[in-house]
């Protein structure tokens, strides 16, 4: 046995009873059932995100079982039977409390992914992913499996239309007319916004993970971009994934030789040209440390180079939604992503030497795709781009001492003056209590208000759930009555969010940190020119000492937790309550808050230096 990963079913009666009776039943060669194993999981859950899985895991688990067999040009492998996880859906949740499962989803698909890896002991794997946060968990465990393994993308929904005014819709067009008085106006942007399926088109957190998983290494480049409707999921892509599973597999090429500290740098890079979404900057830590690399800060990319990158090296490529005009459909019908990245490679942004699951480096791919040159409608160049600075970021000072904030720049609709932004806080404990000002009482909120929500951590909410609901309605709100108001939370953000919005705010309220101890009408100050976002009243020690002494005792008071956190009401939530690490290392659950990481890796670094030849 060539690694102790491997299962090979031996000759007990009883262990290959099943063995012979799964072989019979699937179609395969009986003969195999001794080989190493191969398969095909996907993604699942209650949302049209997933609707399109199923059929594509079942036409390449065919392509499969027809490559598997005793020929000279077939596997031979003992071919195991569709796998798929089960998550939630983010739009239909939002702003419900059962949005707190979403990120745990991720954490959730990890161990359903990892439990079915180990105890088959798969040697190949090709992964059907949809939605945002399962892609992640089921990248992670390929990680950790480490065994050759290669995924495609589900795909995005095509974009919907208004029937009255002819305008493009999408679920973000849903979220953004909920404070409207106009019932029959909603109910028809509810019936139209999202027309077939697939996942949300615009660059959401789902395109920004899926463009990011296929620049790391982990998916074809022109398999990203593709809507879930495509033919081409289905008559071109099943075959081709399923020969270059082979080669992978025939030249023990895995995932950690894949995804390296270079790998990881080039996708965030390209996150931050395409105005990706914040969630990438939970992600990505996760992902780093399922490929062995436990300090994303310190080993892969400091908050400090990544805002210097952003601030004056990566410019934003694509007039995409929720911030632009167009989703990723346009992307596809002007070239793919693979046009994106041949712009930042070819003006010294990232790193073609890296491997892909093709079996070629970066630089190799993109020369065999030779995609086309950009648009300058839906895609920019790097020399004339749609914004001269990146999308995203990293903020510290001291209401974010973990130096974890992030703000989504590139959805900045108003309200920085000299790159700075100064309100007052309007401090709301939980989410529903903004929903219910939001929805009831609309006229408290004022311009430049800095509206904090808080006790909604990955351990407060339990879960860290996303804000789309909010900050759709406060967008609205900005909109009619000219005026910027601002929030600040320590849960997260949709990739479908915009405005002057910042999340991973850490520590977070219920582990003690600086954003339990604002109060209403506070000076909160957030300077982009030193990247810091500071409470002027706690930057006064006695001041700060004096609110956490009565923190402190009020927690000690309600038996250790603060009474504002949220019920943990199912084994789930309570142990991510007990286990999640801070968003700076991803929000996940570790024993003990520790995080865990399977045979670490020294970061290996190159002499590629990311430049702007244009700058």
């Amino acid at each position: 046995m060539r690694n102790s990963k491997t299962v090979l079913i031996d000759n007990n009666p009883g262990r290959s009873a099943q063995t012979f009776g799964i072989a019979r039943e699937l179609g395969t060669d009986t003969e195999l059932i001794h080989e190493p194993s191969v398969g095909v999981i996907g993604n699942k859950g209650d949302s049209q995100c997933y609707l399109g899985v199923q059929h594509k895991v079942e036409v390449i688990q065919e392509c499969l079982r027809q490559k598997v067999g005793r020929g000279d040009d077939q596997m031979r492998m003992r071919l195991v039977q569709p796998e798929y996880t089960v998550a939630t859906s983010d739009g239909m949740r939002n702003g419900t409390r059962e949005m707190r499962y979403s990120l745990i989803g991720r954490e959730v698909t990890h161990d359903s992914v990892c439990e079915h890896l180990s105890a088959s002991g798969l040697e190949g794997t090709i992964a059907v992913v949809a939605c945002d946060k399962p892609p992640v968990g089921t990248l992670a465990a390929l990680l950790e499996h480490n065994r050759s393994a290669i995924i495609m993308s589900d795909g995005t929904i095509r974009p919907g239309t208004d029937s009255v005014t002819n305008q493009r819709l999408d679920i973000i067009s849903g979220f953004q007319v909920a404070g409207s008085d106009d019932e029959a106006m909603k109910t028809r942007i509810a019936c139209e916004a999202c027309p077939g399926f697939g996942s949300c088109g615009g660059m959401f957190t789902y395109n920004t993970m899926q463009t990011f998983i296929g620049v790391l290494g982990m998916e074809p480049l022109h398999m990203v971009s593709p809507p879930s409707d495509d033919i081409r999921r289905i008559e071109q892509f099943p075959s081709e994934l399923v020969n270059y599973l082979g080669n992978l597999i025939q030249s023990q090429i895995t995932p950690r030789d894949i995804v390296s500290r270079d790998s990881i740098r080039n996708a965030m890079i390209v996150s931050m040209a395409i105005g990706g979404s914040t969630n990438v900057l939970l992600h990505a830590p996760e992902i780093a440390r399922s490929a062995g690399y436990a300090n994303f800060s310190d080993e892969i990319m400091s908050p400090e180079e990544f805002n210097y990158l952003s601030q004056h090296v990566v410019p934003v490529l694509v007039d995409v939604r929720p911030f632009g005009n167009y989703s990723m459909v346009d992307i596809d019908e002007n070239g793919g992503v693979q046009v994106i990245v041949k712009e930042l490679l070819d003006a010294g942004l990232l790193n073609g030497e890296t491997l892909t699951c093709t079996g070629e480096t970066l630089s190799q791919q993109i020369d065999r795709l030779n995609p086309p040159a950009p648009d300058g409608l839906v895609i920019y160049t790097v020399k004339d781009p749609y914004k001269s600075t990146g999308g995203l970021r990293i903020l510290g000072g001291n209401l974010s001492p973990e130096s974890s904030a992030v703000l989504k720049l590139a959805g900045v609709e108003g309200g920085l003056e000299n790159n700075v932004f100064v309100g007052k806080a309007r401090v709301f404990d939980g989410e529903h209590a903004l929903l219910n000002s939001l929805e009831n009482e609309p006229h408290i909120f004022n311009d430049h208000d800095m509206i904090i929500v808080r006790y909604e951590g990955p351990s407060g909410a339990p879960g860290m759930p996303e804000m789309l609901d909010a900050t759709s309605r406060i967008t609205t709100l900005c909109r009619e009555q000219g005026m910027v108001v601002g929030l600040m939370t320590d849960a997260r953000f949709s990739g479908g969010s915009v405005g002057l919005v910042i999340g991973h705010v850490g520590p977070e309220a219920a582990l003690g940190g600086e954003i339990a101890l604002i109060e209403d009408e506070d000076e909160i100050i957030v300077d982009l020119n030193i990247n810091e976002l500071n409470c002027t009243q706690l930057s006064d020690n006695a001041i700060l000492n004096k609110r956490r002494s009565a923190w402190e005792k009020t927690v000690e008071s309600n038996g250790g937790m603060h009474p504002s956190v949220g019920i943990a009401d199912t084994r789930l939530l309570n142990r991510m309550r007990l286990s999640a690490v801070s968003a700076k290392f991803g929000a996940g659950m570790h024993p003990d808050r520790k995080l865990w990481v399977s045979e670490p890796r020294n970061p290996v670094k190159t002499s590629f230096v990311p430049s702007n030849k244009w700058k």
